[in-house]
This record gives structure tokens, C-alpha cells and sequence, in this order.
């Protein structure tokens, strides 16, 4: 008997809880039913949450693995935006499966080899493309006027020495201290500006047992440079202090360029968004100190030292 495959996939935690994956599987298995078909769920490979974008779900490497193996015979998918919103991801896939013994069909825009379906393929998969592009442009401009507004956090994560509200975690006037970690980075900004370096900060906090920000027993001096450089301190939340843009540069030629695709960059502090007011833990004067103490180490390392050839 062939054995039948589905794969079913929402983009957004807000469709997950929606139930709109529970749906396309309930359609899946109907429409399996009307041609005498069972389809048992562990033959539905599902990603729930993840952007059809991307290439890397765990449902889909699932089934490709299956497919490869010449476990399924038929799969099912409600739309070809499911499987992929690129038309060059879509025959990708579409292609490898075929080439394994597994015939794919669509529910919604059922395809043949004919080449009039060939062409609308790939208008589909174009407009796909295109409304996947528009929507990441609004969410982009109506998350800007937000941040200007004052009404939303550019961080899902508070610094450390914050807490969220729980129930409303984006908000600005949901911020608070935590008294703990507060009292760790005055002392932090204090010992630098009394001459501690960061590799003794490093040592210090280690031997006093406060682990870091991510539960390490010790701090790595980036994470160390990050908070003595985080403006938030002083009572005001900045968005918009980093931009991405795409990689120019490989670490090695046997790697891709970088894993999120592009790399990071500081911007002008005239280009940052004043959002919100929060509690300082530290005054504009220690902060300012620190700044000048670190750019003057900056300046003074021994990568930066010209005057004799070593």
C-alpha cells in the first residue's frame, strides 16, 4: 500500500495558537479520506512557528530525510507557500522529493508537468515572494513608529540590573530594577572608573561567585564591555544604536560568510531613537568616565602601537 506523507507549517507563534496548523492537517486527512487514503500522524511533519524563508525547520529536514530514505510515496501540502515562499526553494524541494519516488501535491493549486502549470508556478511562487517582502517592510516601519511613539522596547531580553512585566513585556513603563543586579553593575562602573581592567573585573567577580548575565560562573570580557557601554544605565532606553547589513568578509574560505548572513555595526549616536525613560543605576557622569577610559585604553593597546616595527 503507498504510504502518504503531510506537511503542514505556520510562520508566526500567533498562528500556532490559532490553530491554523490543527487546520491544515484536518483538511490534509479529509482530503486523503475521500480517496480511500489513510494519513496517520506520525506521517505529519509539521513546523509550527517557523518562516517559510528559511531552509532549516526541523519538520522539513524530517521529511526530506524520509523521502530520502524512500520511506513515502505520495506527501500532501495545502499551498506551495507552505513548503517554501522562494520559487527557487519550491522546485528545489519539489524536485529532490520527486527524485527520491515521492509525488507531491497541492491541495489549493494542484500542478502538472504541463507547462502552463510550470509557468504558474512560478508566478505563484514570485508573488509569494513579494508579499513576504511587503509584509517585513510594514512590520519594519510600523515597529519604527512604535519605538518613536515611545511605546514599545527594542529588546525582548532586559539588560542586566532589569526586569520585564511579565504580562506585558514590551512595554517601556513595565521596567524595573532588580535591586541585586543593580547593586553588581554600580559596582562594576566603580571599580572601572577606580582603574580596575576588565580581565581584573573578570577575576573579581569570579571569586565573589556573581555569575553573568547567562548564568556563567564567569563573565567574558565582551559581555564585561557590553554593559560598561550600554547607555540604558542612565535612565534612557535608545533603538535603533546597531544596524545589519550583509557580510563582506569570510572568516575562511571553507565557511559561509557568517551564519546569520550578515554582520553588525554600530551607528551614530545622532541616529538613535530616544524611547523610553527608565531607572538609572548609574549617573551620566560615571558613565561618561567609563567611555573616556575606554577609549583611551582603545587607543593605547599594543595592536595600535606604531612607533617601533615588533
Amino acid at each position: 500500500m503507498p504510504i502518504l506523507a503531510a506537511y503542514v507549517r505556520v510562520s508566526t507563534p500567533r498562528q500556532v495558537q490559532s490553530q491554523s496548523i490543527e487546520q491544515q492537517i484536518e483538511r490534509l486527512r479529509a482530503h486523503a479520506l475521500t480517496h480511500g487514503e489513510d494519513l496517520p500522524l506520525k506521517h505529519v511533519f509539521r513546523d509550527d512557528g517557523y518562516s517559510g524563508a528559511n531552509l532549516h525547520r526541523p519538520g522539513l529536514d524530517a521529511l526530506r530525510e524520509a523521502a530520502t530514505n524512500a520511506k513515502l510515496d505520495r506527501i500532501l501540502i495545502t499551498a506551495p507557500d507552505r513548503l517554501a515562499r522562494n520559487y527557487v526553494h519550491q522546485v528545489l524541494l519539489v524536485e529532490e522529493l520527486q527524485k527520491h519516488g515521492a509525488q507531491v501535491d497541492f491541495l489549493d493549486r494542484p500542478m502538472s508537468q504541463d507547462p502552463h502549470d510550470q509557468l504558474l508556478l512560478q508566478i505563484r511562487g514570485a508573488v509569494a515572494e513579494y508579499e513576504r517582502t511587503l509584509i517585513a517592510e510594514r512590520m519594519r516601519r510600523g515597529r519604527l513608529r512604535r519605538l518613536r511613539a515611545g511605546t514599545l522596547l527594542p529588546w525582548t531580553k532586559a539588560p542586566y540590573g532589569y526586569e520585564l512585566d511579565p504580562n506585558h513585556p514590551r512595554n517601556p513603563a513595565g521596567v524595573r530594577l532588580n535591586a541585586a543586579q543593580a547593586a553588581v553593575v554600580r559596582d562594576i562602573f566603580a571599580w572601572y572608573v577606580d582603574g580596575t581592567t576588565i580581565i581584573d573585573l573578570v577575576r573579581r567577580l569570579a571569586r565573589l561567585g556573581i555569575p553573568s548575565p547567562l548564568g556563567h560562573p564567569t563573565w567574558s570580557p565582551s559581555a564585561l564591555r557590553c554593559l560598561l557601554t550600554n547607555p540604558t544605565y542612565t535612565g534612557q532606553v535608545f533603538a535603533n544604536r546597531k544596524r545589519f547589513g550583509l557580510c563582506h568578509k569570510r572568516r575562511s574560505a571553507l565557511l559561509p560568510a557568517h551564519p546569520a548572513g550578515g554582520t553588525c555595526h554600530k551607528t551614530a549616536p545622532a541616529d538613535w531613537i530616544a524611547v523610553a525613560s527608565v531607572p538609572a543605576i548609574v549617573t551620566q557622569e560615571q558613565f561618561d568616565g567609563v567611555a573616556g577610559r575606554l577609549t583611551y585604553n582603545r587607543q593605547m593597546a599594543r595592536r595600535n602601537n606604531r612607533a617601533h616595527p615588533y
